[in-house]
């Protein structure tokens, strides 16, 4: 499943420059797919439908820092465990019950969103 952060987060950005995914974003900042990733041109999220990877998408949070579900692959093929959970000091990056994923749901991601 995908990781989120709670409205415990302190700001402090630690979970930011962790992402391999670029997935993690400060309250309030527009992202976008390709950012981090080597997606480019027109896209199909699961959630957007058919967009233009470089499309500035709505903050999903404009209090705290926030991950984007569509980019979130809880660090799979890149790390044993979610960095932003291993380096965050208030334990607020947690599963989103919400959102859950399956191990080959995530590599799938991942080798979307870096075109593997």
């Amino acid at each position: 499943m995908a990781i989120i952060i709670t409205d415990e987060c302190i700001n402090c950005g630690a979970c930011e420059a962790e992402c391999p995914n670029t997935a993690i974003y400060e309250g309030g900042i527009e992202w976008t797919f390709a950012e981090g990733t080597k997606l480019n041109g027109q896209i199909k999220s699961k959630k957007n439908g058919h967009i233009d990877a470089n499309q500035d998408q709505e903050p999903v949070s404009y209090d705290f820092y926030y991950i984007v579900t569509d980019k979130c692959t809880e660090c799979m093929g890149f790390h044993e465990e979610p960095q932003c959970a291993a380096v965050c000091p208030v334990e607020c990056c947690v599963p989103d019950e919400d959102n859950v994923e399956t191990q080959n749901d995530l590599l799938t991601k991942k080798a979307f969103l870096h075109c593997e």
